[in-house]
């Protein structure tokens, strides 16, 4: 039997609405997957997985959209056989106080999660302004990342360790140890390349890599060989820089290798972000 919850005068924000749904779909056995179905089926316009954001309670909805999600879910809980259904109330009304979230607001307070309903070039954007967002940028050293780069130096026994932040156009060291020069063009740095790893980027040997065997750090100062270097993500999980080592003899890379330089990667995570988690976090 469906039990009907008045609903006069019924106020509650968003949030609030998004656990009712999903505290229903739960006690009805109905899934997220098939709501999706019912609401693209009555002009739903927002992916899948934004609904599900949203009844994760991490994302907001237009009225139309919630209204429509809305409208989907009660049907397929009028239809379902569980003895507890309870049909949803109406979208919560808009707060005259509070403005409403665009679509891109909404798909930016996802992060890095989110990503994929980005085009590359709006990525970048918000990479850009992850990047920006680490207030780090031309700012001095500080022992916190210093600490780091000397680790990484003293156990890879390498001559270079950095913490990089790449922004549009160039390579800004915030902790440098070796012969590497400050403000390097983005598009000459190896970092750069890293960046765009879902993983770290391992070169045991420049010479012998041709993606980087013509490079300026390579065939000219500081005549890079070995290169190692881990992505390092910043405000919303985008990755806004790299820790890396380098060296001027190839060298071979292990599994202890590469759980140290993650480790140390993380660490300079912990220190961009504080207590912020990172989406997507190992």
């Amino acid at each position: 039997m469906i039990r009907r919850r008045p609903h006069g005068g019924f106020r509650m924000d968003q949030q609030g609405h998004a656990r009712r749904i999903r505290d229903a779909l739960s006690a009805s056995g109905v899934t997220i997957d098939e709501v999706w179905i019912g609401y693209y089926s009555i002009g739903g316009r927002v992916s899948q997985f934004e609904l599900e954001a949203f009844v994760g309670g991490v994302l907001q909805l237009s009225r139309t959209e919630c209204e429509l999600l809305g409208e989907a879910a009660n049907h397929l809980l009028a239809e379902s056989t569980a003895d507890t259904a309870v049909l949803i109330p109406p979208c919560p009304p808009d707060r005259p106080d509070q403005p409403q979230e665009s679509p891109t607001d909404s798909r930016r307070g996802l992060g890095v999660a989110g990503a994929f309903l980005f085009t590359e070039e709006e990525q970048e954007v918000e990479r850009l302004d992850s990047v920006a967002r680490t207030e780090l940028l031309d700012t001095a050293g500080e022992e916190r990342f210093d600490r780091i780069t000397r680790e990484a130096k003293d156990f890879f026994r390498c001559s270079t360790a950095t913490i990089a932040l790449i922004d549009d156009r160039r390579q800004f060291l915030k902790s440098v140890l070796g012969p590497l020069q400050q403000d390097m063009p983005r598009a000459t740095s190896f970092c750069n390349a890293t960046i765009r790893s879902a993983g770290p980027l391992i070169i045991r040997d420049a010479r012998e890599d041709v993606r980087f065997r013509t490079s300026p750090l390579v065939v000219g100062a500081p005549y890079i060989r070995f290169y190692a270097g881990y992505p390092v993500r910043g405000p919303g999980g985008w990755t806004v820089g790299t820790l890396c080592v380098m060296d001027q003899e190839p060298r071979a890379y292990s599994s202890r290798d590469g759980k140290k330089l993650r480790s140390l990667a993380r660490e300079v995570e912990a220190e961009i972000n504080g207590r912020l988690e990172i989406p997507g976090g190992a």
